[in-house]
């Protein structure tokens, strides 16, 4: 259990970096799309990590 919450600690905050990345990338005069486009794809598989984490973490509740 502990070695799933540090794994999403550092999920959480690699997935900060890269929208901060992103953001510093899109401010830019010259933009590189691809890039970017790939950066956003990492970005989405790390969010679906940190949801699966926190559903082994926070079991469902049956109401």
């Amino acid at each position: 259990m502990e070695s799933l919450v540090t794994q999403l600690h550092e999920l959480r905050t690699e997935h900060r970096k890269l929208d901060d990345q992103i953001i510093e990338l899109s401010s830019n005069s010259y933009v590189d799309q691809l890039l970017i486009q790939r950066l956003k794809k990492r970005k989405l598989w790390l969010k679906d990590m940190i949801v699966r984490i926190e559903s082994k973490i926070i079991p469902d509740l049956d109401a």
